[in-house]
Formats: structure tokens, sequence, C-alpha cells
């Protein structure tokens, strides 16, 4: 098996490299659209079809290079993800997420390193140190693509993305220190790890800060969709391999930098480069989620046939077991936490606060989906101690994390709609609200915008009047959405000099609602693509407004 441009393959060349991404793009694309007919999330059918095409006679196997995943799909795909992450619902839900991120994966890796040495074969502690750390943290990848498919109400899918990003940090922070104990035999103190946390952390964020800021500047002075969205490609990979080389986490900085650039993008972005940019990353990220999934269940051959001296019968035992017992763990921090901070707030800190919805914790402690992140974790791990000896328990974590990957993305995942439906956990209507009093407010600054130019242009008033009539009509029609084509404007330069200033009024009114904490991100930018939408079909001819 030779390794090619990442890919470990059977066969030699740039020919066979060429012909096995050629494959992957073939399967993406056979079974994202199977999935789309059959209604189900693609990440999921894509990992079921790569188990069983694993197993088709002739197929070459297509191992794993953690590099790959770490340097080439990682940095683009958590970009996506924090793009769309919504700051006021992180800022409101900072104490769960963190409890999720921190906590739970603190508590799954001291809780494996006590209990693997009698539950697994050959497992010390050390070894149950790294079990712990490459399995601890769930998926942004997963999250991100499975989350938002499935119809969870939007607070849930914020704190399941938020979570995801956020224990990257930590995961990877629990894997250095169970290398550290296993390579040296020493053991970190508590002040070290959490300095060493503090420092990847605090780090990673001003080092993705630093990077927003200056391409935000530079983004300023350039108008131009494909240079934007090269610039915009290469963000992600800068702020990865910069915060890595300076030693603190790639990961968070990529987190930060999103965060910032998706908060200053209506400051520098025109509309058109808006559109533009959106496109291409909705089919980059589909193309390198697609990939990645398929890539997992691709690995089962490779995963079970390292291990020896096991029926295939124990191995599904021990694999089906610890997936359950990772589930049960994780459904009982997420209970335990929830329920114990808020009767430390309601009867010790006597804080009226609401009672917390079981059926809502239920669902978050369920869709603790992991992924392609902790295959690769595993996959990384060292073949042999510095003293020459071979690490045995490699060939069990990697396995065993596989298991965990398939249970939580394939059942875990199909079973979520159904969840959602039998415990009436249907989408919120606060969004639809929040969006309908968006378009209020932005219809009455656009009107008071409109009738304020109309009594200083005269000559004009006819256009204006008849943009107020349009405005109106809309405005009256809430909630019900509808495009209106405005006619009987004459005047085709005045006409679209007053549209694009009312559309003006307008974004600054969404992004004064989103600065002030009134609207999500979410309806911010659903509101902002149907303005670069209308201002688009001005610019090409059409007459609607949105």
């Amino acid at each position: 098996m030779d390794q090619v441009g990442g890919f470990m393959i059977s066969g030699t060349g740039i020919q066979a490299v060429q012909s096995v991404f050629l494959m992957l793009l073939v399967f993406v694309a056979m079974f994202a659209g199977l999935a789309r007919r059959l209604k189900v999330p693609y990440p999921i059918l894509l990992v079921v079809a790569g188990l069983l095409v694993s197993f088709v006679p002739g197929m070459p196997r297509i191992g794993f290079n953690p590099d790959l995943v770490f340097v080439v799909f990682l940095p683009p795909l958590l970009y996506s993800a924090a793009w769309t992450l919504s700051w006021r619902e992180f800022q409101r839900s900072f104490v769960s997420i963190a409890m999720l991120a921190v906590g739970l994966v603190l508590f799954t890796v001291v809780g494996l390193a006590l209990a693997s040495g009698s539950l697994l074969p050959g497992f010390d502690w050390r070894s149950g140190v790294l079990l712990g750390a490459v399995v601890a943290a769930t998926d942004a990848i997963a999250a991100t693509s499975i989350a938002r498919r499935v119809g969870l109400p939007q607070k849930i899918v914020e704190i399941l993305e938020a979570e995801s990003l956020v224990n990257d940090g930590t995961g990877l922070l629990a894997l250095q220190f169970g290398l550290t104990m296993l390579v040296t035999g020493r053991t970190p103190s508590i002040v070290e790890g959490v300095g060493r946390l503090f420092f990847l952390t605090g780090g990673g964020v001003l080092i993705g800060l630093a990077i927003g800021v200056v391409v935000a500047w530079f983004e300023r002075w350039v108008d131009d969709g494909p240079i934007e969205i090269v610039i915009s490609i290469l963000v992600p990979y800068a702020a990865y391999l910069i915060g890595d080389r300076a030693h603190t986490s790639g990961v968070i900085a990529v987190i930060a930098c999103s965060m910032y650039m998706s908060r200053q993008s209506p400051q520098y972005m025109s509309p058109q480069v808006r559109l533009q940019t959106a496109a291409v990353w909705d089919a980059l990220t589909f193309i390198l989620n697609g990939i990645v999934f398929v890539l997992i269940g691709l690995q089962l051959p490779y995963v079970v046939g390292q291990i020896g001296g096991m029926s295939h019968e124990v191995l599904l035992e021990y694999g089906v077991g610890f997936s359950v017992v990772m589930i049960i763990v994780r459904m009982v921090w997420v209970y335990g936490e929830t329920y114990i901070a808020y009767a430390i707030r309601r009867w010790i800190h006597k804080v009226k606060v609401v009672e917390p919805n079981p059926r809502t914790v239920f669902v978050i402690g369920w869709g603790g989906m992991r992924g392609v992140l902790s295959l690769a974790a595993a996959v990384s791990l060292p073949y042999a101690l510095p003293n020459g000896r071979t690490f045995p328990q490699r060939s069990m974590i990697i396995y065993l994390a596989f298991c965990l990957i398939v249970t939580t993305l394939v059942f875990q995942g199909l079973t979520l709609p159904w969840l959602i439906r039998k415990l009436g956990l249907s989408e919120s209507e606060r969004m639809n609200d929040e969006e309908q009093e968006a378009r209020r407010i932005l219809l009455r600054e656009a009107l008071v915008h409109l009738d304020r130019k109309r009594s200083r242009s005269r000559d004009q008033a006819g256009i204006y009047s008849e943009l107020i009539g349009s405005y109106q009509r809309r405005l009256d029609a809430l909630p019900a959405e509808r495009e209106e084509p405005i006619q009987g404007l004459v005047d085709h330069a005045s006409r679209q000099e007053a549209i694009l200033s009312v559309l003006q009024v307008e974004r600054e009114t969404l992004i004064r609602l989103r600065d002030e904490g009134r609207i999500d991100d979410e309806v911010m930018r659903t509101l902002q693509r149907e303005l670069d939408l209308t201002e688009s079909r001005m610019h090409s001819g059409s007459l609607l407004l949105h």
C-alpha cells in the first residue's frame, strides 16, 4: 500500500490518486442524490455506502492519513461551520457549552482512565486516557452536516454546533497529555493542564482575531468576486497553520477568525460578492464533507484487519458495548449537569430560572455525534513506544473509535427525526416571530427613508410615491411573504438610485438589530440574502422587490 498525495492506496502513481479521487466524487454525487430522494441526511447514507463498498471484491484499499484530515479537510470545514454560528446564542448558552465542551471531555477521559483497565483487554489507565481523549470530543463536521438537516430546534442545533467546535480544542489537549504520559511516563499536574488549556485557547483566539482583523481591513479595498473567494479559501488554512506553528490551537484560531469575519462581512462584502462566495462555499463544503464521510465508511476492512487474536463476534460485542457505554456516559453528564446547575441557581443563589425541559435535555444528550476527527486522532497514535516496544492498544483504540463513530452517525443520526416527532420538539416559532418582526422594522425604516427623500426631491416625487406604495402594501401584507413588481416607474436611473438607497437603509437597520441582540444571526443572514438577491435582480434587469 503506497501513500500518494495524502491518500494511502493500493497502487502507485498519480493515476491511482486520480482514479481514487474520481471514484470518491462519483460516490458523493450518487449517494447524496439517493439520500435526497430517501429524505435522509446525506452524511449518514455516505457512511453506510462506504461500509458496503469496502467489501466489494477488487475495491482498492484506501487507508487514512490523519495529516490529510487535519491540514486539508479540517480548516475549511471548521471555518464554514463557525461562519454560521450565532454569536448571540453562543453568549446566552455559554455556560452550557462550556460544561459540555470542557466538563464532559474531562468526565469522559477520567471515567475511561478509571474503568478501561477492568473492561478492555490489555488496557491500563494511561491507554484509557488516550482512548478517552480520542472519543471524548464530538465532531463539528458531523454536527453541522446532520443536526441542521433533521429538523432539530434552532437552539439545540446552536448548542451542539458550538460544543463540537469548542471541544475540538479540549479533546486535542487531552490527547497531547495522554501521549505525554504514554511516551515519558510523566503525569502533568492540574496547574499545568489548566495553564496549557488557557494558552491553547487564548493563543488560538488571539491569532484568529488578528488574522481576521487584517483580512477584513484588506477586503474593504477589494470588490472582486473571484479574488475575494480565493482569499476566503486561503484564510482558514492560514489561521490553522499559523496557530499550529505558534503551538496554540489551530482549531480555535480558525473558529475565532471565522466568527469575527462573519460578523464583519456585511461591512466589507458587496451583495454580488456575498452571493458568489456563498455559492462557492456551499459546493466546497458539500464536496469535502462527502469525501470525509465516504472515507470513514471505507475504513472498516483496514480497522478490523489490524486486530488479531479476536473473533468477529467478540469484536462486535466490544464495539457495541463500548458505543452504548459512551452514549450513556454523555446522557448521565448532560442530565446531571443541567439539573444540578438548575438546582444551584434556584435554591442556593435564589435566582428565578426556567426549569429545564427534559425532552430538550434528552435530545442534546442524544445528539453527541462523533466523526472524522476522532478517527484521525486515533490513527495518529504511535505504533511504537520510545523504548522500542509496540503500542498494542493502538489497534483496539482505532477500532473502538470507529465503532462509536458509525453508531453515533448512523444509529443516532437516523433516529433523531423520529425522536423529535415523538417528543414533540418541532422547530420553535421564535425564529419566525423574530424574522417577521425584523421585516416590519426594515419596512418601516424604509418607508421613513423614502418619505424623507420624497419631501426633499420634488421632481422625483412620483418615483418615491410608487416605492412608498409598494413598501406599504408589503408591510400591510405581513406575515405573508410575496414578491411584488414595481410598475409605472419611467426614469430607470432615478428608480435604480432610489431602490439602492432604500436597500442600504434596510441593510444598516438589519446590522443594528443584530448588534443590539434583537435578532439572531440566522435571521440576519436570511433577510440579508433577500436584500442581496433584490439588488442582484435589479442589476440584471428584473424589477422585482424582495
